[in-house]
């Protein structure tokens, strides 16, 4: 069956597209497209209508086709054709119009879309731009400011903000073939002109003499380190100084150069990470008994009201489901359930959530004293005191009031989750989540699976990280899983460069300039210092290993500096403002470390702290992998990406060093 069928329905052509389950713009697709257009100019249709069947307008370009032999027509050549055509064509849009997907639509001379649509130019996320005409054609509908922001973002917009702004001409509220259809006679009854974008020009009121310029500084510092939010801004600026054909050539050279550059090839490493990630559920579903069903997750317990239970809950109510926070003190719950309120007015006064979706969201969480409440959870997370003991007291206690089919969950960052399932009659049911803080806002979940955690829980557990929109990688136990684990080697060499050369600061500004969220330094000192020196307490004198690992933090915490909450650390903090100041009483106590250990200090570069510092991550995350903790090294590079800050226009820590080994 053709992907593509043209028919006329009282004077106009209808272009239908089929090309399930996204309608990608593959070869196959493009020529059809093209084939009825070039059919439609000389029978009796007054005007057309590019429309598509399933659940989404064109999603974008097929990624597929990326690395091979590109095969006429391109899609240039088609969003060409199709705005040279003599009788009006309507891009009548549904679902998500992505990428070339949206870049055809812009070709088109109308745009008319579902009020439920989206539609967006996410290339950025792949270290491209909208290489088909969208940095040129996006800025003369919509003016400068708006295209950039639009474009450098990557996110979809709803369908009416499209109206508002100037990239769709009309909504419909259902049946959008009538709407099109109808759209099109009264276009044919005006006689309308085919109205080209790429005759417009951009609005000079849309930016200034400085516009640009401040532009590139702003997504500098938010937009840190990556090339291809830097070439939307050239294409932009060409679009406001160069006609329409020689903005174009600049575009197709700006496109080239990010799709031959490494950024591109880690961002797309990282996108079919996630895409692999994200089909997780459907792993394990495959893996389940004919006869086992899998508990469909709509009834969410939470046991703690801290910082992490308040942030899980609030994960869950902002998917739409119904959660019960449990806490034994009822001050604490009181001072939980004032965190999620301030938290959603926070974001409420930020213009992200409107007064009746907070409302929603609030209305979703039940604050209760009463374990009994969770007698009908479909899943109850813990998210208590980080004490064994007190865990398995607490699963030992849910074991005996939850429903058969309630999955238990710990939030625990580095404990035994078998000692847990030690405890109870159901050790398939149980499982790890663990969230990083604060949980509602950073994406990255570890699901850790027990050797007795069935694939029936795994499914569950994998599909409901999905509907709460987090990246889900699963772990196997041990202390720290995957991400704690590789973390600790990181933080132990951040040290070791410390006691042997680097300063505090050095070692920060070094990892900062290679992509690191923040230093290593800096992120202990938020943390809080005792938490690692609490977990160091822990551990066999063998996996503490030398001293000189830990000798810096441990007389830190020893001197009282627990980090910010106190006002030092590795670094002072200012009482008043809480900038962060160089203390150079640190570095005595340092030199002082190494004397003692017998090490001699000597200068090291920033490339030898990055080589050393992600040297370690890389050699520690081989090691996951050669124990089975991790199944695959992308899960470490996501676990690195979207947990710990790591640069995602590198590709993860294991992408990394393994492409710069290639290139040696």
């Amino acid at each position: 069956m053709s992907v593509v069928s043209y028919n006329i329905d009282q004077q106009v052509g209808v272009i239908s597209i089929n090309n399930p389950p996204l309608n990608l713009l593959g070869h196959a697709l493009r020529e059809g497209i093209l084939n009825a257009i070039t059919a439609a100019q000389n029978d009796a249709s007054k005007a057309l209508v590019i429309i598509c069947e399933g659940r989404t307008f064109c999603a974008g370009a097929d990624i597929k086709e990326f690395n091979q032999t590109p095969k006429s027509p391109l899609l240039p050549d088609l969003i060409a054709a199709v705005e040279a055509s003599t009788k009006p064509v309507i891009a009548a849009v549904h679902g998500s119009a992505l990428g070339g997907g949206f870049e055809l639509a812009l070709s088109c001379h109308y745009r008319l879309a579902l009020s439920s649509a989206k539609v967006g130019l996410p290339e950025v996320k792949l270290g491209l731009l909208p290489g088909a005409s969208g940095t040129q054609r996006v800025p003369r509908l919509v003016g400068a400011k708006a295209a950039l922001d639009f474009m450098t973002a990557g996110t979809p917009i709803a369908a009416a903000k499209a109206l508002d702004i100037g990239l769709v001409d009309e909504l419909a509220q259902d049946n959008l073939l009538g709407a099109a259809l109808s759209y099109a006679q009264r276009l044919i009854e005006q006689q309308a002109n085919c109205r080209r974008v790429s005759e417009l020009s951009v609005d000079n009121s849309s930016y200034d003499a400085d516009f640009f310029t401040e532009y590139r500084a702003k997504l500098e510092k938010t937009m840190r380190g990556q090339k291809a939010p830097q070439c939307i801004v050239n294409c932009v600026e060409a679009a406001t100084q160069r006609p329409y054909a020689e903005g174009l050539n600049f575009e197709r050279e700006q496109f080239m150069g990010l799709k031959q550059a490494p950024q591109s090839a880690a961002l797309k490493h990282v996108f079919f990470a996630q895409m692999q990630a994200k089909n997780g559920a459907k792993k394990y579903q495959a893996q389940i008994p004919s006869d086992q069903t899998v508990t469909s997750i709509k009834r969410v317990g939470v046991i703690g009201a801290g910082t992490m239970g308040t942030g899980i809950a609030m994960c869950f109510a902002n998917a739409g489901l119904q959660v019960t926070l449990v806490e034994i003190n009822q001050q604490v719950l009181d001072k939980g359930m004032v965190m999620i309120n301030k938290r959603y007015q926070s974001t409420h006064a930020k213009g992200r959530l409107t007064q009746a979706q907070m409302q929603q969201r609030l209305q979703a969480i039940t604050p209760t004293m009463d374990i009994q409440d969770l007698a009908q959870a479909d899943l109850v997370i813990e998210a208590v005191v980080e004490n064994l003991a007190v865990k398995q007291q607490v699963f030992k206690q849910l074991d005996n009031i939850c429903a058969p089919y309630t999955i238990f969950a710990s939030n625990t960052s580095y404990l035994d989750i078998e000692a847990m399932a030690d405890e109870v009659n159901r050790p398939n049911q149980l499982v790890g989540m663990h969230f990083f803080s604060p949980a509602n806002i950073m994406p990255l979940l570890e699901v850790v699976q027990a050797r007795r955690t069935d694939n029936a829980t795994l499914a569950a557990v994998m599909a409901v990280a999905k509907v709460i929109n987090k990246t889900a990688i699963v772990a196997g136990v041990c202390y720290g899983f995957i991400g704690n684990r590789i973390y600790s080697k990181y933080l132990r060499e951040a040290n070791l460069c410390l006691i042997e050369g680097a300063s505090v600061e050095q070692v920060d500004r070094a990892m900062f300039e290679f992509g690191m969220a923040m230093g290593p330094f800096s992120v202990a000192d938020l943390a809080g210092l005792d938490i690692g020196y609490k977990a160091r307490q822990t551990l066999s004198a063998e996996a503490l290993g030398a001293t000189k690992n830990y000798r810096v933090p441990n007389l830190l915490v020893e001197q009282g500096r627990l980090g910010q909450k106190t006002g030092a650390g590795f670094y002072r903090y200012d009482a008043t403002t809480g900038k962060r100041e160089v203390d150079e009483q640190v570095m005595i106590w340092v030199e002082e470390a190494a004397e003692a250990e017998g090490i001699q200090r000597s200068p090291m570069s920033d490339e030898t702290i990055v080589q050393r510092l992600i040297g370690a991550v890389a050699d520690e995350g081989n090691q996951v992998l050669n124990d089975g903790i991790a199944q695959s090294a992308s899960d470490i590079d996501l676990a690195f990406i979207f947990g710990y800050g790591f640069p995602a226009y590198r590709g993860g820590p294991m992408f990394y060093v393994t492409q710069a080994t290639a290139a040696e």
